[in-house]
């Protein structure tokens, strides 16, 4: 499977992508799409806004054990993720994370065009919203006018690392990412500052250890305080006021701010696209959860209709029923045949398991 993050946090020219699927989301319910989409003969790229595939499974609750999906008495978000990334393999769908999408348009031929926050374009026959509850969005810090310094020199995600090479950074937050990034910058950075309220952090343990080495050799700063000021001009800073528990105040040099404090969800630009909307969720119908726009389809969390459970196997099958509905847009000339995978010999090629079962059946 490809994947290809986005690298920029400047828009660029891209070269547009033509494909028969755009799925946004990249959770449970969104994964198994390509399953179903790849069965009937249909391409499949994904949009997610994280890093990563597995959407609120893989980033909020990777760990926890969930007790509803068939067949699996007990399984975490992240290994239901990973059996499920395993089970889509044989279809190759592309995935484009660290994007969001800004814009849905429709063409003069029928398609639709999507365009992302990095500027890449998608045209396709069929979208397909699997959003969950919406996007990830970074949540911003309560600091005066930081909205002045967004894009220049305040940053909430990092998208091409050459970006911030010999730059003076300040890095804000005390989870994974803030340690993460604290330890990928720091070979390329001028100087890289990490700041937290306080002298204990929620990343893992092996990424705290490196990063005290890092300041037990004075590669790398480390101040417990909250940041109270941004300074600079034009949107460019160049130095910011922190303040400690006991109200004392240190001006550090920086000219760039990275503030990781952790993920909220909203519909965000999915409330554009020119939906019906049942509050922030999309109404679908029950037979191909299609919404009110033919070729836009919306499965998992994200959907409404009458007795709605917001259930991951519910997902999958709503993903099983869209897709024989968007097998009639991709291939309006084709006859749709039902067929079992038990026992259809051309699915077991698709899914690469027709040797097997002609051993077992020997």
């Amino acid at each position: 499977m490809a994947v290809i993050n986005a690298q920029n946090t400047f828009k660029e020219v891209l070269d547009t992508i033509e494909t028969d699927v755009v799925v946004i989301g990249a959770g449970p319910c969104g994964l198994f799409c390509a399953f179903e989409l790849g069965l009937l003969d249909m391409r499949c790229h994904f949009i997610d806004i994280l890093d990563r595939p597995g959407g609120q499974c893989a980033e909020l609750y990777p760990e926890k054990p969930i007790y509803d999906i068939p067949a699996w008495p007990e399984i975490s978000g992240q290994d239901l993720t990973d059996r499920l990334m395993e089970q889509i393999a044989p279809f190759d769908p592309k995935f484009h994370f660290q994007q969001m999408v800004e814009k849905l348009d429709k063409m003069d031929d029928g398609r639709w065009k999507l365009t992302t926050d990095i500027g890449q374009e998608f045209i396709t026959k069929v979208v397909v919203i699997a959003a969950g509850g919406g996007s990830f969005m970074p949540k911003k810090p309560p600091i005066p006018a930081i909205d002045e310094y967004e894009g220049i020199s305040v940053f909430y995600a990092v998208r091409k690392m050459a970006q911030f090479k010999d730059k003076e950074i300040v890095i804000v937050g005390g989870g994974d990412s803030a340690l993460d990034w604290t330890l990928n910058l720091q070979p390329i950075a001028k100087k890289v500052t990490l700041i937290h309220r306080r002298d204990k952090f929620r990343a893992h343990a092996d990424s705290v250890n490196k990063m005290r080495a890092l300041e037990a050799e004075e590669k790398i700063d480390f101040q417990i305080g909250q940041v109270k000021e941004l300074h600079g001009a034009n949107g460019q800073l160049d130095k910011i006021t922190i303040v400690d528990g006991d109200k004392n105040e240190k001006e550090i040099e920086c000219d760039t701010l990275l503030p990781f404090f952790g993920l909220t969800m909203k519909l965000g630009p999915i409330a554009e696209f020119g939906l019906n909307l049942h509050e922030n969720l999309i109404p679908v119908d029950t037979e191909k959860f299609e919404t009110s726009e033919p070729g836009i389809f919306a499965v998992g969390d994200i959907n409404y209709y009458p007795g709605k459970l917001k259930l991951i196997l519910s997902g999958f099958h709503e993903a099983a029923l869209m897709s024989r509905q968007a097998f009639r847009y991709i291939h309006p000339d084709a006859k749709l045949k039902f067929e079992y995978t038990t026992s259809s010999s051309s699915l077991q090629e698709k899914l690469d398991v027709s040797e097997k079962t002609d051993k077992k059946s020997a």
